[in-house]
């Protein structure tokens, strides 16, 4: 299995379309044989996700994307893994063992946290 990381610094992206650079890692069950960095080829929709598909990727990771571009991995058959953050070796081991917590594609954007409560005497 291929899977792609879109990557920031290292890190997961939380734009996948605006990474500067994909991973991809080479896997064999839930061993990582390698992996092969390539520069984004172009933030036009439909682009990342046919480039991935020519590529064979299986599941492309990325920290956000929106619901267009999850249609047009999984019209392409990448499937979109969203919501992750980390190093991208520790999240491609992460997605291999099964423990990845990811979340939906706006993760980051936590809402119904109250900020303590203020009493007014």
């Amino acid at each position: 299995m291929k899977i792609a990381i879109a990557l920031e610094d290292g890190h997961v992206s939380l734009h996948f379309g605006h990474a500067p650079v994909f991973r991809v890692f080479e896997t064999d069950g839930n061993k990582i044989l390698g992996h092969q960095d390539h520069p984004n080829p172009g933030h036009a929709p439909g682009v990342i996700p046919r480039w991935l598909s020519g590529m064979a990727v299986d599941v492309i990771i990325a920290g956000g994307m929106g619901p267009r571009a999850e249609e047009l991995f999984k019209e392409a058959g990448v499937r979109p893994v969203i919501g992750a953050r980390g190093e991208a070796e520790e999240v491609a081991r992460a997605f291999l063992d099964g423990t990845l917590q990811c979340g939906d594609s706006s993760c980051g954007h936590v809402t119904g946290e109250g900020h303590g409560e203020h009493h007014h005497h």
